[in-house]
């Protein structure tokens, strides 16, 4: 009897302790009374408000959560989420205001007083106050070591001043919470050693940068810039053999980047007085996939500066129906037929391959917020993120009887 009468005991205590955590979960004391969360929630206003809120529709979810507020002023995630929209609308003062008077409330869970100085120094740096957005984000710290937000947004305003090993610094501090479990770390800790070497290569220090330009290669084998910036510091030194060396490493890791070191390859091979040799690696790239284009073209240019044009011109007219649409090729098609004095045959081949072709200048976009820009960004200039960048592919115009027509994204 004895024994149960204990277990009734636990088991009367645990019910006890789930209604109170129940009664907290719905209740929470303010300044001195209870406020009801749940009846909070199943107002019209605050519910109306997320919804205008999900929907994008900004002045819409301000006006129905500024009603809720008036119905509950001591409700801090409305007030919270006000000041955000404040902020997203470009009323920087306005949500600042409404952040640090959440600050000066007695009651402030130390999760809450960290989560209210986040969204504070998100005011700041949206208004371009970066010496208080720093401050806010390192008092987040403070309170909260291990949050990621505010640890992005340090690094984020970091290399907006240009301050490369600072950000690196707390992008390692990011890599050591995550522990592995997002793959962006390194890659981004690579892209932040690379900016670091190119600001050592035009301080003139280009054995230094050399040894950070092999780091960040080491952090992340698909790091494109540190490949060609150190090649290109070996190029300098006269070391020609190690700069093609590099080259052909990164056309191995990033074969959808090897067009960026063409130009590169073709000099130095020219300079050490074997320029075959870049035909035979243009070649293998061609064999490797028959479907790319930029290696035909990179074959062609260089087939025609050595004066051999038509078999420039058969290149060319290969690399043609890979990318109907690009502009480098059909400028290059009709240099070449300049030098081939323009024959009417070689003409008409090339109007009857590119009669229903689009054409536009190679473009490539963020996959991220759809920036747009004519070459290759390491880092996007509008949400300035990393390595976000694709080339895109239009549709040819005979394909759009049986897809949209809408641009595609190439990994080129």
């Amino acid at each position: 009897m004895t024994t149960q009468f204990h277990l009734l005991a636990v088991l009367g205590a645990l019910l006890v302790g789930l209604a109170v955590g129940k009664a907290w979960e719905r209740y929470k004391l303010r300044n001195g009374r209870w406020i009801d969360r749940r009846r909070l929630r199943e107002t019209p206003h605050y519910m109306l408000g997320l919804n205008f809120l999900v929907d994008s529709q900004v002045d819409q979810a301000v006006e129905e959560l500024t009603h809720a507020a008036s119905t509950e002023p001591e409700a801090l995630e409305i007030q919270m989420i006000l000041g955000n929209l404040y902020r997203e609308k470009g009323q920087v003062g306005r949500s600042v205001t409404v952040h640090q008077a959440l600050l000066k409330r007695p009651d402030l869970t130390e999760l809450e007083h960290a989560y209210v100085l986040l969204c504070l120094g998100l005011d700041f740096r949206h208004g371009g106050f970066v010496d208080r957005a720093l401050e806010a984000f390192q008092e987040v710290l403070q309170l909260d070591p291990l949050n990621r937000y505010a640890l992005i947004n340090l690094q984020k305003l970091h290399e907006d001043q240009h301050q490369w090993a600072e950000a690196l610094e707390v992008r390692e501090r990011l890599a050591r919470i995550d522990a592995g479990r997002r793959p962006d770390d390194q890659q981004i800790l690579g892209f932040l050693r690379n900016e670091i070497g190119s600001a050592q290569q035009r301080g003139g220090d280009g054995a230094v940068a050399a040894r950070t330009f092999a780091e960040a290669i080491d952090a992340d084998a698909r790091t494109t810039p540190a490949y060609l910036n150190l090649g290109d510091v070996r190029e300098k030194e006269g070391n020609l053999p190690a700069a093609i060396d590099i080259w052909e490493q990164l056309i191995d890791a990033m074969p959808e980047h090897a067009y960026l070191a063409f130009e590169r390859l073709e000099r130095v091979y020219r300079a050490l007085g074997t320029p075959s040799g870049f035909a035979a690696l243009c070649q293998r790239l061609i064999d490797r996939d028959p479907l790319g284009w930029r290696a035909r073209l990179a074959l062609a240019r260089h087939l025609s500066a050595a004066g051999q044009h038509r078999e420039a011109f058969d290149r060319l007219l290969d690399a043609l129906p890979h990318h109907p649409h690009g502009l480098a090729i059909h400028q290059q098609v009709w240099e070449t037929l300049a030098s081939l004095d323009f024959d009417t045959q070689l003409i008409r081949r090339y109007v009857d391959l590119t009669r229903e072709a689009v054409f536009y200048l190679d473009p490539h976009i963020c996959r991220r917020c759809r920036y747009r820009s004519t070459e290759l960004l390491w880092q996007c200039p509008q949400c300035r993120e990393w390595n976000t960048f694709a080339h895109e592919r239009m549709v040819p115009a005979k394909e759009t009887a049986t897809t949209s027509g809408d641009p595609v994204m190439d990994p080129e």
